[in-house]
This record gives C-alpha cells, sequence and structure tokens, in this order.
C-alpha cells in the first residue's frame, strides 16, 4: 500500500467522524444553518425586504418568504448581475454558474466565497466516505477523469462565470492535480464530440482507476474506447473500480455499463446542481438493494420540503426534516449561503430513511406526464423499465416519454421512444411488461387503463445515436445536460417522428 492510500485512509476516517457529527445531530445541525443564514443575509436588500431581523423561527421565515423559481427571484439576481453588492447575500458572488433551461435564457445561479467551498468539500467527501466505507484506497494512485464542461470562463461586471462543472476545475487539490485527467488543453474543447475523442487518445494508455460524469456522457466515451481498442473498457483499463455519476439515475443505464465494462465496478451516487451540493451515497456501494444518498446538513443549505400534490395548490404546507415521511414525493425547496431563498430549484426526492436522512431524486416538478390526470413520474418509468429487463439480455441506450393524446386511431397512449443496444425479440410482449410494472407504481395510471381512457403504451425505437443527434439539435450536446425523461407535451417526440 503506498503512502497516499494510507494517507487518504487516514484523512477518510477523520472526515467520516465530523460527517457523524452532524448527521446524528439533525435538526440541531439544520436549526443552526436557518439561523446563520437569516444573521449573515439580516443587511442584505432581500433581508431588509422581508424583514429578516423579525424573524425568530422557521414559522416566521415560511410567512415573509415566499417560494420563488428563478423568474420569480430575477429581479433580486439582475440586480447581482449588474455588479450591485448585498443584494441577496452580503458582497458580491465569487462566480455565477452560468445554466439553461428557463424561457427567457440563461440563468445565472450565483456561488459566493461561503457556497464554493461547500460543493468542492462535498465532492472529495464523498469519495473519503466511500475509502471508510470500503476500505479501498488503491485507486488514489491510478488516474481519475471528471468528464465536465470547459474551464474557460467569461466575465461579467467584474464576476467571473461558466458552468459549474468548469467552475470547479479551478478548485481541484494540488494533490489531485498529477492524477487528474484529461489535460487543460482537451479540458478546454468546447465542441463535445471533438472533446471525447481527444479524451479518448489522451486516456487510452493511462491507468484509469476513477471514471466521473453523467452516464449518458460517460457511455459515448466508453463506446468510443471500445472501439479503438477492440475489448472492453474493463480490460483497457484493469485498475478502474469505481464509478462516480451524478444527474440522472443510472439504473437504466447499469447493464449497458457492465457490458461495456465487461464486469461489475463500484459505484458512487451524487446529487450535486448549480445551486448546491446536496446529497451523495454514503453506504451500500456494492449493492443496488437499498438506495439513498445522505442529505448534506451541514452545508450552508436549509431544506424544505412540499408534497408534490399539493405544490400548485395557493398556499402549499412547507415541511422541515422533522416533519417529512418515508418514500412521499416532494418538491425540494433551498435557502443558500449563495443567497437563494425558499428556492424551487425543480427537482423532486423521497425519503428513503431517516436515520440517517437519505434521499433519491425521483424527478423533475415540470418532467412528469399527467395529461389525464396520472401524474407519472421520472421514478416510476425508470423503475418500470428496469423491472421489464431484468431477466434479459435487453439493453436500453438511453429514452424519454410523451403523451399521445390524439392518435389517429384507437386510444390515446403514452409512447416510449427508446433507443435499445439489444432490441427485444417481441417488442409487444416488452412494452407490455413495461405496461405492467407502470400500473404497479400508479393507480392513477392503473385506473385509466381499466377504464379504457388509455391504452398499452407504444414503444418506438430511435435509431442509433439518435438522442445523442437530439441533444446536439438543441445545442445541449454533452457536458451537464440531460435528457427529460418525461413530457408533458410532445416537443421531443415530434423530432423523431417529424
Amino acid at each position: 500500500m503506498s503512502v497516499k492510500s494510507i494517507a487518504a485512509k487516514l484523512f477518510a476516517k477523520s472526515i467520516y467522524k465530523k460527517t457523524q457529527a452532524w448527521a446524528t445531530n439533525p435538526l440541531e445541525t439544520q436549526q443552526k444553518v436557518f439561523q446563520d443564514l437569516i444573521r449573515q443575509a439580516k443587511e442584505t436588500q432581500f433581508g431588509k425586504d422581508h424583514d429578516f431581523a423579525s424573524i425568530k423561527s422557521f414559522e416566521d421565515f415560511a410567512k415573509q418568504v415566499p417560494i420563488r423559481d428563478y423568474e420569480e427571484l430575477r429581479p433580486y439576481i439582475d440586480k447581482v448581475v449588474k455588479g450591485e453588492e448585498n443584494i441577496l447575500w452580503k458582497g458580491k458572488p465569487l462566480y455565477f454558474a452560468k445554466t439553461s433551461g428557463t424561457t427567457s435564457g440563461a440563468k445565472y445561479i450565483p456561488l459566493t466565497k461561503e457556497s464554493m467551498p461547500t460543493h468542492i468539500e462535498a465532492a472529495r467527501n464523498a469519495i473519503l466516505n466511500y475509502i471508510h466505507e470500503t476500505g479501498k484506497a488503491d485507486f488514489v494512485d491510478g488516474k481519475m477523469i471528471f468528464l465536465q464542461g470547459s474551464p474557460i470562463l467569461e466575465e461579467k461586471n467584474g464576476i467571473k462565470l461558466g458552468r459549474l462543472s468548469g467552475i470547479v476545475a479551478h478548485f481541484v487539490p494540488k494533490y489531485l492535480q498529477k492524477n487528474r485527467m484529461p489535460s487543460w488543453e482537451t479540458n478546454c474543447i468546447e465542441d463535445w464530440e471533438t472533446k471525447v475523442d481527444a479524451i479518448v487518445e489522451e486516456t487510452f494508455n493511462q491507468n484509469m482507476t476513477v471514471i466521473s460524469g453523467i452516464p449518458s456522457w460517460v457511455q459515448m466515451y466508453f463506446e468510443k474506447l471500445e472501439q479503438k481498442g477492440g475489448k472492453p473498457v474493463g480490460q483497457l483499463f484493469k485498475n478502474f473500480n469505481l464509478f462516480i455519476y451524478g444527474g440522472v439515475n443510472y439504473e437504466p443505464y447499469r447493464a449497458k455499463f457492465e457490458n461495456l465494462i465487461g464486469r461489475k465496478v463500484d459505484s458512487i451516487e451524487l446529487f450535486p446542481a448549480s445551486e448546491g451540493f446536496f446529497a451523495y451515497q454514503s453506504r451500500n456501494f456494492g449493492t443496488q438493494k437499498e438506495k439513498g444518498m445522505l442529505l448534506l446538513l451541514n452545508s450552508g443549505i436549509f431544506y424544505e420540503f412540499v408534497k408534490t400534490e399539493d405544490f400548485f395548490t395557493e398556499k402549499p404546507r412547507r415541511y422541515t426534516i422533522a416533519e417529512v415521511d418515508l418514500n412521499t414525493n416532494y418538491v425540494l425547496i433551498i435557502s443558500t449561503n449563495a443567497g437563494l431563498w425558499a428556492y424551487n430549484i425543480g427537482d423532486t426526492v423521497q425519503f428513503t430513511s431517516l436515520k440517517p436522512y437519505e434521499i433519491i431524486v425521483s424527478g423533475r416538478i415540470k418532467h412528469y406526464i399527467s395529461a389525464f390526470g396520472e401524474h407519472v413520474i421520472g421514478k416510476e418509468v425508470e423503475c418500470a423499465l428496469q423491472e421489464a429487463m431484468e431477466g434479459t439480455n435487453i439493453r436500453v441506450n438511453e429514452f424519454t416519454v410523451a403523451p399521445q393524446i390524439a392518435p389517429n386511431d384507437g386510444l390515446p397512449y403514452h409512447e416510449w421512444f427508446i433507443e435499445f443496444e439489444n432490441t427485444p425479440e417481441n417488442m409487444d410482449e416488452f412494452a407490455v411488461k413495461i405496461d405492467n410494472a407502470m400500473r404497479k407504481q400508479n393507480v392513477y395510471y392503473d385506473d385509466l387503463i381499466v377504464g379504457k381512457v388509455l391504452r398499452t403504451l407504444v414503444i418506438s425505437k430511435v435509431s442509433k445515436n439518435g438522442f445523442q443527434k437530439y441533444m446536439k439539435s438543441i445545442g445541449k450536446l454533452g457536458g451537464q445536460n440531460k435528457l427529460p425523461r418525461l413530457s408533458n407535451d410532445r416537443k421531443i417526440a415530434d423530432f423523431f417522428t417529424n
């Protein structure tokens, strides 16, 4: 065992103890975060506008600070972007994480000197926790790759901006610099396909031990590696044993990845976003039986939760962690030391454990299908597909689902656009398997099938790399961009049917 791996184990033990200290005192930890946030923002414009000086409790906060999304918070953010100080948080942000997805174009998410370290520490602690839990540390001697956006930053009114993954690239600890790949020059390539080709060339003969990124884009990297080497990735990289991912559920990709790698490898799931680093997998690394990521309660983020069925009512009830239940779908609401207040990030979560507090990401509040009142969410379609594939050699590269409200004949249905690696011998039979799994999970969907409002779902095959072509057509190929699992309209479907 190398000196580096021994040091990593010692450091991991220290971080584990610190994590346990707050994880075993969750309510006190969140209360302290809440009080610190209110105190530090009391003299900001937002704090004065919402009378932070009078806030003594969460109940006060909920009365005085309404839930907002980006567009609703935008009047304040626009002032920050113009360079004004003490608007949402004291002083000015260090960076803006630039994201897309709103009706009015780019979003500028502030990163402050208080919030930026929490992104770095959470990613580091996820790996250290894995080392402590498994005792595996040899990978620190090999090469690690993090597929991410370009680290080239722009500047807006004296504040640097870029993709979060590109900003984070500037904060890689010195002890990882020699191990980290790709090179700075390759990482700066903007065109994703050109970048992946360059990464393949650069890493092909290296001792890769850790690979990280959004599964759909890592899959593209693995396929190019296999094409170049003529053998599975696990044979090209004999010491590759840890895959770190976030952004989407890994399960629909797992069978394809195991085929590309040629063997099973450990994985760590993360829940990062421009608005904050919310959770990471802290146990059960060798199995897929128990799901859940440890909710980071000590990272400058105060969490609230609203039941999804209540979210669009006039005054939905807001819950703290002290009040949440297991297996209930909640909209995640955050207040942060970057100046986001009662902010709806758009993700929905479910708690899988309350001791410690662990969550899974169940979908997006705007990504669902409820064309007939069924309110199907991302977790349900992913689990249904996974159940239908169990015990078969069927493998799926990517998929999305949309409603077909006005078919040329017959009843309406849900249309599943699937890019197969291994196509089912009997597509109708496979569709029924998915449909039955959906009906078990969603009683409203089952009622619609039984009541003959909907018919069994229909599968439409997508050609090889079809989803990559779609993402490229909308300027979102690679990086941190993700394909929506669900749409309540046919904007994506139209790309494949027109």
